[in-house]
């Protein structure tokens, strides 16, 4: 079978797939959607009716499926249907761009199965629906399937070779074993295992300027993702904190991107013991947004730093 058939079946395919998960398509829209002549579209109606396919077409308006026609015999409740657009609105905030993408193919074809008194529903709640204070970085050269090339080589235990910008924008090749991906902090990441530095490393997946899946096999097995986040840090500083239980509420998510590795439950408060390599910078600086009610414990340099910070806000705005 040659491009052009192939083509043909993929696009028919699709136009099946938007006549099941819409009430009513227009000719045009599926032209422009498919970069095709609106000839074209008609071609492919006619072959989607010529296998059985029972399609409504109404003058000026566009093509219809006849009610009651369902394939495959798929039925959700509401609640499921109402978690699907609840789900896709995350989605469309927080996904990577090469993964949001199939994520929305995905999402047509359980609009394709719905009834249409569901499919209605969507359409008067969807926009109802939305995911505030958020901003996703600019992504500038997004490199195409980027993510789920992460997620194969996981799955099939090959490894990659990847061409790497880091923060200091010195580019280097390496060829690492994906442990596994993580969303932290409006950026993705990747586990993994460098083969060049022979040591477990992270990898924001917005600097990665090429990347190829290889057939040479993991050299280890892997367990879970996060049993190797923890080794990533370089000579990293203890730290305890006692914290006013009342703020605990707000450090939900932060704490263990600064290296929480234990939470005790005193009278006085919540101990907190960290494992940090940002004990100069980083973790004083997260430590002012809550200063007031933390009590640092050790060590007596993160107390220096502290107030070495806030003698230069106290000079600046005097």
């Amino acid at each position: 079978m040659n491009d052009h058939y192939l083509k043909k079946l993929d696009r028919v395919t699709a136009i099946l797939t938007q006549l099941q998960s819409r009430p009513l398509v227009r000719a045009q829209d599926l032209a422009e959607k498919f970069e095709v002549s609106i000839r074209t579209i008609y071609r492919d109606i006619k072959t989607l009716e010529n296998a059985g396919i029972p399609i409504v077409g109404e003058a000026g308006s566009g093509y219809s499926l006849m009610d009651g026609y369902r394939l495959p015999p798929v039925m959700f409740t509401k609640e499921e249907v109402l978690s699907f657009i609840t789900a896709e609105k995350l989605m469309q905030k927080f996904s990577h761009q090469s993964l949001g993408i199939h994520y929305q193919s995905a999402m047509g074809k359980v609009r394709s199965v719905l009834r249409y008194s569901d499919k209605d529903m969507i359409q008067n709640v969807e926009k109802q629906i939305d995911v505030f204070n958020y901003h996703a970085p600019t992504e500038t050269e997004v490199i195409k399937n980027v993510l789920p090339t992460i997620l194969e080589s996981i799955a099939e235990k090959r490894q990659l070779i990847i061409e790497y910008r880091d923060i200091n924008s010195e580019i280097s090749t390496r060829t690492i074993e994906a442990v596994g991906v993580f969303f932290e902090f409006n950026c993705w990441y990747i586990m993994a295992f460098c083969t060049l530095r022979n040591d477990f490393r992270q990898f924001r997946v917005d600097r990665i300027l090429k990347i190829s899946k290889t057939f040479q096999s993991f050299s280890q097995e892997y367990g879970k993702i996060d049993d190797y986040r923890r080794k990533t840090a370089k000579n990293p500083t203890r730290v305890k904190l006692l914290v006013n239980k009342e703020v605990m509420m707000y450090l939900t998510n932060s704490k263990k991107y600064y290296g929480l590795v234990e939470e005790e439950e005193t009278e006085q408060g919540v101990l907190l013991t960290f494992e940090t390599e940002w004990s100069h910078d980083g973790f004083p600086r997260w430590l002012l947004t809550f200063a007031d009610y933390a009590t640092i414990l050790e060590p007596e340099i993160l107390k220096v730093k502290l107030n070495e910070i806030l003698t230069k806000i106290s000079n600046r705005h005097q």
